[in-house]
């Protein structure tokens, strides 16, 4: 039996039940904890080990894709406008087996640029993108 120690001779008792509320925001609080993990991105990249450059001997048969602090576009040295990225990829990647491609940005582009890139490079067909090391040169000057 329930007694209140308050004067008035039985009237409408405002007080809120918040026991409902605190159960409702500990079963959203435990959804929230198993879905964050769910929500988590990766992208598969792979970071060549740093070699000697002096090991380096005949041509290379890699494609690196320079992304310039002007923010234009190299391949292999050959400067491509961005329309055409896509064009240029698949004129080198359709015949090739290994669809590998090296990323190379400068250092003053912005992360949105090289994924704008990425994105071009796997609708090309390319099924590993690898990012160059540092220039050891251009650290150490």
């Amino acid at each position: 039996m329930a007694m209140s120690a308050g004067g008035g001779g039985g009237g409408i008792s405002s007080d809120i039940n918040v026991t409902p509320m605190i159960d409702v925001l500990l079963v959203l609080l435990i959804i929230f904890m198993i879905i964050q993990p769910l929500n988590r991105q990766t992208i598969p990249i792979q970071v060549p080990p740093p070699q000697n450059t002096a090991q380096a001997s005949g041509p290379s048969n890699q494609i690196v894709l320079e992304i310039k602090d002007d923010g234009t576009y190299a391949v292999n040295g050959q400067e491509v406008p961005k329309d055409q990225l896509d064009a240029q990829f698949h004129s080198i990647y359709d015949a090739r087996p290994v669809k590998l491609l090296f990323v190379k940005p400068g250092p003053n582009r912005i992360y949105q640029d090289v994924i704008d890139a990425m994105d071009i490079a796997r609708g090309a067909g390319v099924l590993v993108i690898g990012f160059t090391p540092a220039d050891v040169a251009a650290a150490g000057s």
